[in-house]
Protein backbone atom coordinates (compact mmCIF):
# COMPACT_ATOMS: atom_id res chain seq x y z
CA UNK A 1 0.00 0.00 0.00
CA UNK A 2 1.15 3.62 -0.74
CA UNK A 3 0.35 6.61 1.76
CA UNK A 4 0.56 9.80 0.87
CA UNK A 5 3.42 11.68 3.13
CA UNK A 6 1.66 14.92 2.60
CA UNK A 7 -0.70 14.82 5.25
CA UNK A 8 -1.11 17.03 8.75
CA UNK A 9 -0.86 16.15 12.40
CA UNK A 10 -4.73 16.33 12.71
CA UNK A 11 -4.91 13.94 10.15
CA UNK A 12 -2.69 11.52 11.21
CA UNK A 13 -4.44 11.93 14.74
CA UNK A 14 -7.69 11.29 13.32
CA UNK A 15 -6.43 8.32 11.12
CA UNK A 16 -5.26 6.37 14.01
CA UNK A 17 -8.34 7.18 15.91
CA UNK A 18 -10.31 4.85 13.25
CA UNK A 19 -7.94 2.34 12.86
CA UNK A 20 -7.64 1.93 16.51
CA UNK A 21 -11.59 2.10 16.41
CA UNK A 22 -11.54 -0.98 13.76
CA UNK A 23 -9.28 -2.97 15.37
CA UNK A 24 -11.67 -2.85 18.37
CA UNK A 25 -14.46 -3.50 16.59
CA UNK A 26 -13.16 -6.27 14.84
CA UNK A 27 -11.88 -7.72 17.99
CA UNK A 28 -15.07 -7.60 19.40
CA UNK A 29 -16.47 -9.26 16.62
CA UNK A 30 -14.19 -12.18 16.30
CA UNK A 31 -14.60 -12.79 19.98
CA UNK A 32 -18.33 -13.53 18.77
CA UNK A 33 -18.18 -15.35 15.34
CA UNK A 34 -14.54 -16.28 15.48
CA UNK A 35 -15.61 -20.20 15.16
CA UNK A 36 -17.13 -19.84 12.02
CA UNK A 37 -14.15 -18.33 10.59
CA UNK A 38 -13.52 -21.70 9.14
CA UNK A 39 -15.99 -21.61 6.60
CA UNK A 40 -15.04 -20.89 2.93
CA UNK A 41 -15.37 -17.59 1.64
CA UNK A 42 -13.67 -14.22 -0.29
CA UNK A 43 -11.25 -12.01 1.66
CA UNK A 44 -12.72 -8.88 3.28
CA UNK A 45 -11.84 -5.75 4.04
CA UNK A 46 -11.91 -4.14 7.73
CA UNK A 47 -15.05 -2.65 8.62
CA UNK A 48 -17.25 -2.68 5.20
CA UNK A 49 -16.36 -6.33 5.01
CA UNK A 50 -17.38 -7.53 1.22
CA UNK A 51 -19.99 -4.69 0.57
CA UNK A 52 -17.94 -3.65 -1.98
CA UNK A 53 -17.77 -6.91 -4.09
CA UNK A 54 -21.43 -7.34 -4.28
CA UNK A 55 -21.91 -5.08 -7.36
CA UNK A 56 -25.67 -4.28 -8.58
CA UNK A 57 -26.91 -7.94 -8.50
CA UNK A 58 -25.60 -9.42 -5.24
CA UNK A 59 -27.66 -13.18 -6.36
CA UNK A 60 -25.48 -13.26 -9.26
CA UNK A 61 -22.33 -12.40 -7.93
CA UNK A 62 -23.24 -15.12 -4.99
CA UNK A 63 -23.52 -17.52 -7.58
CA UNK A 64 -19.89 -16.81 -9.31
CA UNK A 65 -18.45 -17.16 -5.67
CA UNK A 66 -20.57 -20.63 -5.50
CA UNK A 67 -18.23 -21.99 -8.35
CA UNK A 68 -14.75 -21.48 -5.99
CA UNK A 69 -16.33 -21.84 -2.59
CA UNK A 70 -19.09 -24.14 -2.62
CA UNK A 71 -22.48 -24.48 -1.74
CA UNK A 72 -22.21 -22.58 1.95
CA UNK A 73 -19.71 -19.90 2.48
CA UNK A 74 -19.33 -16.92 4.62
CA UNK A 75 -19.23 -13.49 3.61
CA UNK A 76 -19.14 -10.29 5.73
CA UNK A 77 -21.44 -7.18 5.03
CA UNK A 78 -19.96 -4.54 6.81
CA UNK A 79 -19.35 -5.69 10.64
CA UNK A 80 -22.04 -8.88 10.06
CA UNK A 81 -20.82 -12.05 9.32
CA UNK A 82 -23.50 -13.54 6.62
CA UNK A 83 -23.09 -17.62 5.96
CA UNK A 84 -24.83 -17.65 1.87
CA UNK A 85 -26.78 -20.78 1.45
CA UNK A 86 -27.09 -21.80 -2.32
CA UNK A 87 -28.07 -25.26 -4.04
CA UNK A 88 -31.31 -27.17 -3.27
CA UNK A 89 -30.18 -30.13 -0.57
CA UNK A 90 -28.66 -27.04 1.27
CA UNK A 91 -31.73 -24.99 0.99
CA UNK A 92 -34.27 -27.89 2.02
CA UNK A 93 -31.71 -28.67 4.80
CA UNK A 94 -31.99 -24.69 6.73
CA UNK A 95 -35.70 -24.26 5.45
CA UNK A 96 -37.02 -27.78 5.86
CA UNK A 97 -35.16 -30.46 7.80
CA UNK A 98 -33.19 -28.22 10.34
CA UNK A 99 -35.97 -25.36 9.63
CA UNK A 100 -36.43 -24.20 13.51
CA UNK A 101 -32.69 -23.89 13.39
CA UNK A 102 -32.56 -21.17 11.29
CA UNK A 103 -35.83 -19.78 11.43
CA UNK A 104 -35.07 -16.38 13.21
CA UNK A 105 -34.90 -13.04 11.58
CA UNK A 106 -31.09 -10.95 12.28
CA UNK A 107 -31.38 -8.39 14.44
CA UNK A 108 -30.97 -5.49 11.73
CA UNK A 109 -32.08 -1.79 11.88
CA UNK A 110 -34.88 -2.44 8.76
CA UNK A 111 -36.55 -5.46 10.68
CA UNK A 112 -36.30 -3.28 13.86
CA UNK A 113 -38.36 -0.65 12.50
CA UNK A 114 -40.46 -3.31 10.44
CA UNK A 115 -41.10 -5.48 13.58
CA UNK A 116 -42.01 -2.92 15.67
CA UNK A 117 -45.92 -3.43 15.80
CA UNK A 118 -44.96 -7.73 16.52
CA UNK A 119 -44.74 -8.61 12.68
CA UNK A 120 -44.54 -12.42 12.35
CA UNK A 121 -43.04 -11.86 9.17
CA UNK A 122 -39.91 -10.00 10.42
CA UNK A 123 -40.20 -10.63 14.26
CA UNK A 124 -36.72 -11.41 15.29
CA UNK A 125 -38.37 -13.52 18.27
CA UNK A 126 -39.26 -16.91 16.80
CA UNK A 127 -40.94 -19.42 19.39
CA UNK A 128 -44.99 -20.32 20.42
CA UNK A 129 -45.91 -16.90 20.49
CA UNK A 130 -45.24 -16.56 16.93
CA UNK A 131 -46.45 -19.57 15.73
CA UNK A 132 -49.41 -19.01 16.85
CA UNK A 133 -49.09 -15.79 15.34
CA UNK A 134 -48.71 -17.03 12.10
CA UNK A 135 -51.21 -19.67 12.68
CA UNK A 136 -54.15 -16.99 13.66
CA UNK A 137 -53.24 -14.98 10.45
CA UNK A 138 -53.00 -18.60 7.92
CA UNK A 139 -56.08 -19.50 9.10
CA UNK A 140 -58.19 -16.04 8.81
CA UNK A 141 -56.62 -15.58 5.16
CA UNK A 142 -57.50 -19.31 4.34
CA UNK A 143 -61.19 -19.13 5.61
CA UNK A 144 -61.92 -15.76 4.37
CA UNK A 145 -60.79 -15.89 1.11
CA UNK A 146 -62.46 -18.66 -0.06
CA UNK A 147 -65.78 -17.56 2.43
CA UNK A 148 -68.69 -17.79 -0.06
CA UNK A 149 -69.33 -15.21 -2.56
CA UNK A 150 -72.07 -12.93 -2.68
CA UNK A 151 -72.14 -13.48 -6.59
CA UNK A 152 -74.09 -17.06 -7.61
CA UNK A 153 -70.99 -17.67 -10.19
CA UNK A 154 -68.17 -16.60 -8.08
CA UNK A 155 -67.12 -19.77 -6.01
CA UNK A 156 -66.12 -17.77 -3.09
CA UNK A 157 -64.94 -14.12 -1.65
CA UNK A 158 -61.63 -14.21 -3.19
CA UNK A 159 -62.69 -15.23 -6.69
CA UNK A 160 -65.23 -12.53 -6.56
CA UNK A 161 -62.94 -9.63 -5.67
CA UNK A 162 -60.69 -10.29 -8.44
CA UNK A 163 -63.32 -11.15 -11.16
CA UNK A 164 -64.34 -7.81 -10.19
CA UNK A 165 -60.93 -6.07 -10.20
CA UNK A 166 -59.92 -7.23 -13.17
CA UNK A 167 -63.26 -6.24 -15.89
CA UNK A 168 -62.29 -2.74 -14.20
CA UNK A 169 -58.75 -3.25 -15.77
CA UNK A 170 -59.82 -4.96 -18.72
CA UNK A 171 -62.08 -1.35 -19.51
CA UNK A 172 -58.67 0.63 -18.38
CA UNK A 173 -56.39 -0.97 -20.76
CA UNK A 174 -59.04 -0.49 -23.90
CA UNK A 175 -60.04 2.93 -22.68
CA UNK A 176 -56.37 3.77 -22.40
CA UNK A 177 -55.10 2.74 -25.60
CA UNK A 178 -57.88 3.95 -27.56
CA UNK A 179 -56.61 7.49 -26.00
CA UNK A 180 -53.07 7.41 -26.13
CA UNK A 181 -51.99 4.60 -28.25
CA UNK A 182 -49.88 3.22 -25.66
CA UNK A 183 -49.54 3.43 -21.94
CA UNK A 184 -47.20 2.56 -18.64
CA UNK A 185 -49.44 -0.80 -16.71
CA UNK A 186 -47.88 -0.03 -13.49
CA UNK A 187 -49.84 2.05 -11.45
CA UNK A 188 -53.04 0.16 -13.14
CA UNK A 189 -51.97 -3.65 -12.45
CA UNK A 190 -50.63 -1.70 -8.54
CA UNK A 191 -54.28 -0.25 -7.75
CA UNK A 192 -56.42 -3.07 -9.23
CA UNK A 193 -54.06 -5.34 -6.93
CA UNK A 194 -54.28 -3.50 -3.79
CA UNK A 195 -58.09 -3.35 -4.38
CA UNK A 196 -58.24 -7.00 -3.70
CA UNK A 197 -56.37 -6.47 -1.03
CA UNK A 198 -58.56 -3.92 0.23
CA UNK A 199 -61.37 -5.88 -0.26
CA UNK A 200 -60.17 -9.08 1.62
CA UNK A 201 -59.23 -6.85 4.88
CA UNK A 202 -61.21 -4.13 4.83
CA UNK A 203 -64.63 -5.21 2.80
CA UNK A 204 -64.15 -1.69 0.93
CA UNK A 205 -62.44 -1.07 -2.44
CA UNK A 206 -61.21 2.37 -4.27
CA UNK A 207 -61.96 4.14 -7.24
CA UNK A 208 -58.49 4.27 -8.38
CA UNK A 209 -58.41 8.13 -8.40
CA UNK A 210 -59.34 8.19 -4.78
CA UNK A 211 -56.63 10.50 -3.27
CA UNK A 212 -56.38 8.23 0.14
CA UNK A 213 -56.42 5.46 -2.00
CA UNK A 214 -53.19 6.94 -4.27
CA UNK A 215 -51.40 7.81 -1.39
CA UNK A 216 -51.47 4.83 0.67
CA UNK A 217 -50.33 3.00 -2.84
CA UNK A 218 -47.73 5.44 -3.21
CA UNK A 219 -46.76 4.70 0.83
CA UNK A 220 -46.43 1.07 -0.01
CA UNK A 221 -44.27 1.44 -3.23
CA UNK A 222 -41.75 4.06 -1.62
CA UNK A 223 -41.40 2.16 1.62
CA UNK A 224 -39.73 -1.31 -0.60
CA UNK A 225 -37.85 1.49 -2.59
CA UNK A 226 -36.26 2.88 1.19
CA UNK A 227 -36.38 -1.03 2.55
CA UNK A 228 -32.74 -1.49 0.50
CA UNK A 229 -31.46 -4.66 0.46
CA UNK A 230 -28.26 -3.18 1.31
CA UNK A 231 -29.03 -0.61 3.68
CA UNK A 232 -25.71 0.68 5.39
CA UNK A 233 -27.51 0.89 8.98
CA UNK A 234 -27.96 -2.95 8.76
CA UNK A 235 -24.42 -3.84 8.15
CA UNK A 236 -22.30 -1.29 10.50
CA UNK A 237 -24.14 -0.20 13.94
CA UNK A 238 -22.74 3.17 13.94
CA UNK A 239 -24.39 4.48 10.93
CA UNK A 240 -28.12 3.92 12.96
CA UNK A 241 -27.26 7.29 14.45
CA UNK A 242 -26.67 9.06 11.71
CA UNK A 243 -29.59 11.39 9.81
CA UNK A 244 -29.33 10.24 6.85
CA UNK A 245 -32.48 9.26 4.05
CA UNK A 246 -31.61 5.88 3.63
CA UNK A 247 -31.35 5.27 7.12
CA UNK A 248 -34.22 7.04 8.48
CA UNK A 249 -36.96 6.52 5.47
CA UNK A 250 -38.53 3.03 5.87
CA UNK A 251 -39.38 3.90 9.63
CA UNK A 252 -41.38 6.97 8.10
CA UNK A 253 -43.03 5.07 5.12
CA UNK A 254 -43.95 2.29 7.16
CA UNK A 255 -45.77 3.89 9.75
CA UNK A 256 -47.65 5.79 6.95
CA UNK A 257 -49.05 3.21 5.84
CA UNK A 258 -49.52 1.21 9.68
CA UNK A 259 -51.55 4.53 10.14
CA UNK A 260 -53.93 3.60 6.92
CA UNK A 261 -54.06 -0.03 8.46
CA UNK A 262 -54.42 0.95 11.93
CA UNK A 263 -57.28 3.21 10.79
CA UNK A 264 -59.57 0.63 9.12
CA UNK A 265 -58.66 -1.67 12.20
CA UNK A 266 -59.74 0.46 14.74
CA UNK A 267 -63.75 1.14 12.74
CA UNK A 268 -63.52 -2.68 12.60
CA UNK A 269 -63.21 -2.89 16.58
CA UNK A 270 -65.80 -0.54 17.28
CA UNK A 271 -68.35 -1.79 15.23
CA UNK A 272 -67.47 -5.65 15.01
CA UNK A 273 -70.38 -7.93 15.30
CA UNK A 274 -69.79 -11.67 15.63
CA UNK A 275 -72.49 -13.11 14.02
CA UNK A 276 -71.76 -10.87 10.76
CA UNK A 277 -67.88 -11.24 9.64
CA UNK A 278 -67.71 -8.79 6.85
CA UNK A 279 -63.61 -9.52 5.84
CA UNK A 280 -60.40 -10.39 7.14
CA UNK A 281 -60.05 -7.85 9.98
CA UNK A 282 -63.40 -8.72 11.60
CA UNK A 283 -62.50 -13.08 11.57
CA UNK A 284 -59.12 -11.75 13.21
CA UNK A 285 -60.95 -9.83 15.91
CA UNK A 286 -63.38 -12.41 16.72
CA UNK A 287 -60.65 -15.00 17.25
CA UNK A 288 -58.49 -12.84 19.16
CA UNK A 289 -61.42 -11.44 21.16
CA UNK A 290 -61.89 -14.87 22.50
CA UNK A 291 -60.01 -15.31 25.56
CA UNK A 292 -56.93 -17.88 26.53
CA UNK A 293 -59.31 -20.81 28.71
CA UNK A 294 -56.69 -20.45 31.45
CA UNK A 295 -55.41 -16.56 31.56
CA UNK A 296 -57.95 -14.88 30.39
CA UNK A 297 -56.22 -12.40 28.18
CA UNK A 298 -56.90 -12.17 24.33
CA UNK A 299 -54.76 -14.49 22.09
CA UNK A 300 -53.49 -11.11 20.67
CA UNK A 301 -53.88 -7.67 21.43
CA UNK A 302 -55.29 -4.74 19.10
CA UNK A 303 -51.87 -4.19 18.00
CA UNK A 304 -50.73 -7.40 16.92
CA UNK A 305 -54.17 -7.82 14.77
CA UNK A 306 -52.80 -4.45 13.51
CA UNK A 307 -49.41 -5.90 12.47
CA UNK A 308 -51.11 -8.67 11.53
CA UNK A 309 -53.71 -7.17 9.00
CA UNK A 310 -50.00 -5.33 8.02
CA UNK A 311 -48.74 -8.56 7.37
CA UNK A 312 -51.49 -9.78 5.63
CA UNK A 313 -51.70 -6.73 3.01
CA UNK A 314 -48.43 -7.44 2.25
CA UNK A 315 -48.46 -10.53 1.54
CA UNK A 316 -51.16 -10.29 -0.87
CA UNK A 317 -49.93 -7.47 -2.50
CA UNK A 318 -46.58 -6.89 -3.97
CA UNK A 319 -45.98 -10.48 -4.96
CA UNK A 320 -48.73 -10.26 -7.17
CA UNK A 321 -48.27 -6.64 -8.64
CA UNK A 322 -44.47 -7.74 -9.18
CA UNK A 323 -45.33 -10.68 -11.08
CA UNK A 324 -48.29 -9.24 -13.30
CA UNK A 325 -45.95 -6.28 -14.14
CA UNK A 326 -43.21 -8.65 -15.33
CA UNK A 327 -45.97 -10.89 -16.94
CA UNK A 328 -47.29 -8.50 -19.54
CA UNK A 329 -43.52 -7.26 -20.55
CA UNK A 330 -43.12 -11.16 -21.39
CA UNK A 331 -46.31 -11.25 -23.24
CA UNK A 332 -45.15 -8.64 -25.48
CA UNK A 333 -41.51 -9.66 -25.58
CA UNK A 334 -43.12 -12.77 -26.71
CA UNK A 335 -45.91 -12.60 -28.43
CA UNK A 336 -46.20 -16.19 -29.65
CA UNK A 337 -46.15 -17.70 -26.28
CA UNK A 338 -49.10 -14.71 -25.78
CA UNK A 339 -50.46 -16.54 -28.62
CA UNK A 340 -50.58 -20.41 -27.19
CA UNK A 341 -52.12 -18.87 -24.42
CA UNK A 342 -55.20 -17.35 -25.91
CA UNK A 343 -55.40 -20.46 -28.24
CA UNK A 344 -55.16 -22.59 -25.09
CA UNK A 345 -58.10 -20.62 -22.98
CA UNK A 346 -60.62 -20.04 -26.32
CA UNK A 347 -60.14 -23.75 -26.81
CA UNK A 348 -60.80 -25.11 -23.04
CA UNK A 349 -63.05 -22.19 -21.57
CA UNK A 350 -64.06 -19.78 -24.45
CA UNK A 351 -66.21 -17.08 -23.68
CA UNK A 352 -66.96 -18.04 -20.13
CA UNK A 353 -65.35 -15.43 -17.00
CA UNK A 354 -62.29 -17.66 -16.25
CA UNK A 355 -62.35 -19.00 -12.78
CA UNK A 356 -59.86 -20.76 -10.38
CA UNK A 357 -61.14 -24.51 -11.34
CA UNK A 358 -60.01 -23.69 -14.70
CA UNK A 359 -55.95 -24.14 -13.80
CA UNK A 360 -56.43 -27.46 -14.33
CA UNK A 361 -57.64 -26.98 -17.71
CA UNK A 362 -55.10 -24.31 -18.78
CA UNK A 363 -51.74 -26.26 -18.19
CA UNK A 364 -49.78 -24.08 -20.86
CA UNK A 365 -50.65 -20.67 -18.30
CA UNK A 366 -50.14 -22.40 -15.43
CA UNK A 367 -47.02 -23.39 -16.85
CA UNK A 368 -46.21 -19.65 -18.15
CA UNK A 369 -46.59 -18.73 -14.57
CA UNK A 370 -44.17 -21.24 -13.22
CA UNK A 371 -41.83 -19.55 -15.63
CA UNK A 372 -41.95 -16.34 -14.84
CA UNK A 373 -41.68 -16.78 -11.03
CA UNK A 374 -38.37 -19.23 -12.41
CA UNK A 375 -37.16 -16.99 -15.08
CA UNK A 376 -37.66 -13.38 -13.19
CA UNK A 377 -36.53 -14.52 -9.80
CA UNK A 378 -38.29 -11.31 -9.03
CA UNK A 379 -38.00 -12.32 -5.30
CA UNK A 380 -33.85 -13.33 -5.56
CA UNK A 381 -33.36 -13.93 -1.50
CA UNK A 382 -35.59 -14.89 0.95
CA UNK A 383 -35.97 -12.54 3.90
CA UNK A 384 -32.73 -12.87 5.70
CA UNK A 385 -32.76 -15.66 8.14
CA UNK A 386 -31.14 -15.92 11.53
CA UNK A 387 -29.91 -19.34 13.65
CA UNK A 388 -31.85 -19.96 16.75
CA UNK A 389 -29.34 -22.41 18.28
CA UNK A 390 -25.82 -23.36 17.68
CA UNK A 391 -26.07 -25.94 14.64
CA UNK A 392 -24.35 -27.36 11.74
CA UNK A 393 -24.86 -27.09 7.80
CA UNK A 394 -22.71 -28.72 4.73
CA UNK A 395 -20.16 -30.02 7.73
CA UNK A 396 -19.67 -26.16 9.22
CA UNK A 397 -20.59 -25.33 12.96
CA UNK A 398 -22.45 -22.26 12.74
CA UNK A 399 -23.77 -20.55 16.20
CA UNK A 400 -26.42 -19.16 17.69
CA UNK A 401 -27.93 -15.88 16.00
CA UNK A 402 -26.12 -16.11 12.96
CA UNK A 403 -27.07 -13.86 10.07
CA UNK A 404 -27.87 -16.50 6.82
CA UNK A 405 -28.82 -15.41 3.22
CA UNK A 406 -30.86 -18.06 1.53
CA UNK A 407 -30.36 -17.38 -2.87
CA UNK A 408 -33.54 -18.64 -4.23
CA UNK A 409 -32.37 -17.43 -7.79
CA UNK A 410 -29.04 -19.55 -7.61
CA UNK A 411 -31.72 -22.69 -7.18
CA UNK A 412 -33.64 -21.34 -10.04
CA UNK A 413 -31.01 -21.16 -12.41
CA UNK A 414 -29.46 -24.20 -11.53
CA UNK A 415 -28.21 -25.79 -14.27
CA UNK A 416 -28.56 -29.83 -12.42
CA UNK A 417 -32.11 -29.32 -12.45
CA UNK A 418 -32.99 -26.45 -15.38
CA UNK A 419 -32.26 -27.35 -18.90
CA UNK A 420 -31.07 -24.32 -20.25
CA UNK A 421 -31.77 -22.07 -17.60
CA UNK A 422 -30.82 -18.74 -18.80
CA UNK A 423 -33.92 -19.64 -21.61
CA UNK A 424 -37.78 -18.93 -20.70
CA UNK A 425 -39.25 -21.47 -21.97
CA UNK A 426 -42.80 -22.11 -20.09
CA UNK A 427 -42.64 -26.00 -21.92
CA UNK A 428 -40.03 -27.29 -19.74
CA UNK A 429 -43.19 -27.88 -17.11
CA UNK A 430 -45.02 -29.85 -19.80
CA UNK A 431 -44.98 -33.55 -19.86
CA UNK A 432 -45.01 -35.31 -23.12
CA UNK A 433 -48.84 -35.16 -22.68
CA UNK A 434 -48.85 -31.73 -22.37
CA UNK A 435 -49.80 -32.17 -18.21
CA UNK A 436 -48.26 -30.22 -15.73
CA UNK A 437 -45.32 -31.44 -14.02
CA UNK A 438 -45.95 -30.64 -10.15
CA UNK A 439 -42.21 -32.45 -9.21
CA UNK A 440 -40.79 -29.42 -11.31
CA UNK A 441 -43.08 -27.00 -10.05
CA UNK A 442 -42.24 -27.72 -5.86
CA UNK A 443 -38.74 -26.88 -7.55
CA UNK A 444 -39.01 -23.39 -8.58
CA UNK A 445 -38.26 -21.28 -5.19
CA UNK A 446 -40.30 -17.87 -4.95
CA UNK A 447 -42.48 -17.96 -1.75
CA UNK A 448 -39.63 -19.84 -0.25
CA UNK A 449 -40.58 -22.83 1.87
CA UNK A 450 -40.78 -24.34 5.64
CA UNK A 451 -41.96 -22.51 8.51
CA UNK A 452 -41.14 -18.81 6.98
CA UNK A 453 -43.23 -19.64 3.99
CA UNK A 454 -45.18 -17.16 2.34
CA UNK A 455 -48.73 -17.46 3.61
CA UNK A 456 -49.98 -16.04 0.86
CA UNK A 457 -49.35 -18.56 -1.80
CA UNK A 458 -52.32 -20.12 -3.14
CA UNK A 459 -53.96 -16.33 -3.03
CA UNK A 460 -51.11 -15.44 -5.33
CA UNK A 461 -51.18 -17.97 -7.43
CA UNK A 462 -55.12 -18.04 -7.83
CA UNK A 463 -55.18 -14.34 -8.21
CA UNK A 464 -52.35 -14.01 -10.78
CA UNK A 465 -54.25 -16.81 -12.56
CA UNK A 466 -57.81 -14.84 -12.94
CA UNK A 467 -55.59 -11.53 -13.84
CA UNK A 468 -54.12 -13.32 -17.03
CA UNK A 469 -56.28 -14.92 -18.15
CA UNK A 470 -59.50 -12.36 -18.03
CA UNK A 471 -56.91 -10.00 -19.77
CA UNK A 472 -55.64 -12.73 -22.30
CA UNK A 473 -59.18 -13.65 -22.91
CA UNK A 474 -60.22 -10.06 -23.94
CA UNK A 475 -57.20 -8.03 -25.06
CA UNK A 476 -54.05 -8.62 -27.36
CA UNK A 477 -51.46 -6.78 -25.67
CA UNK A 478 -48.51 -5.41 -27.30
CA UNK A 479 -45.77 -3.40 -27.57
CA UNK A 480 -45.31 -0.19 -29.01
CA UNK A 481 -43.75 0.29 -32.78
CA UNK A 482 -40.11 0.26 -32.49
CA UNK A 483 -39.78 0.54 -28.97
CA UNK A 484 -36.79 -1.78 -27.33
CA UNK A 485 -38.13 -4.21 -24.54
CA UNK A 486 -35.25 -4.66 -21.87
CA UNK A 487 -35.86 -8.07 -19.34
CA UNK A 488 -32.69 -7.20 -17.35
CA UNK A 489 -34.03 -6.38 -13.80
CA UNK A 490 -33.74 -3.38 -11.14
CA UNK A 491 -32.36 -5.15 -8.15
CA UNK A 492 -34.07 -4.06 -4.63
CA UNK A 493 -36.03 -6.37 -2.49
CA UNK A 494 -38.01 -6.97 -5.19
CA UNK A 495 -36.70 -6.78 -8.48
CA UNK A 496 -38.74 -4.54 -10.95
CA UNK A 497 -38.68 -4.55 -14.60
CA UNK A 498 -37.38 -0.67 -16.18
CA UNK A 499 -40.63 0.83 -17.29
CA UNK A 500 -42.18 0.10 -20.70
CA UNK A 501 -45.30 1.01 -22.60
CA UNK A 502 -47.75 -1.33 -24.05
CA UNK A 503 -50.60 -1.44 -26.46
CA UNK A 504 -54.09 -3.25 -25.34
CA UNK A 505 -56.95 -4.25 -27.99
CA UNK A 506 -60.10 -5.81 -28.05
CA UNK A 507 -59.74 -9.05 -29.60
CA UNK A 508 -63.05 -10.47 -31.40
CA UNK A 509 -63.12 -13.64 -29.67
CA UNK A 510 -62.85 -11.97 -26.40
CA UNK A 511 -64.83 -8.87 -26.74
CA UNK A 512 -68.17 -10.05 -25.76
CA UNK A 513 -67.27 -11.16 -22.93
CA UNK A 514 -66.28 -8.20 -21.72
Amino acid sequence: MIFNLAVTAGEVTTSLIVLVMAFVFLRVLGSKSGKILSLPGPWSFPIIGNLLQLGDHPYLTFMEMRKKYGDVFLIKLGMVPVVVVNGMEMVKQVLLKDGEHFAGRPNMHTFSVLAEGKSFSFSVNYGESWKLHKKIASNALRTFSKAEAKSSTCSCLLEEHVTEEVSEMVKFFAELTSKNDSFEPRNLITSAVANVVCALCFGKRYEHNDEDFLKIVKTNDELLKASSPANPADFIPCFRYLPLRIINAPREFYQALNQFIAGHVKDHIKTHDKDHIRDITDALINICHNKHASTKTAILSDDEIISTVHDLFGAGFETISTCLYWSFLYLIYYPEIQAKIQEEIDKNIGLKSPRFEDRKVLPYTEAFINEIFRHVSFLPFTIPHCTTVDTSLNGYFIPRKTCVFINMYQVNHDETIWDNPNLFRPERFLDKNGELNKSLIDKVLIFGMGIRKCLGEDVARNEIFIFLTTILQQLKLSKCSGAQLDLAPRYGLTMKPKPYQLKAELRSSGSSSA
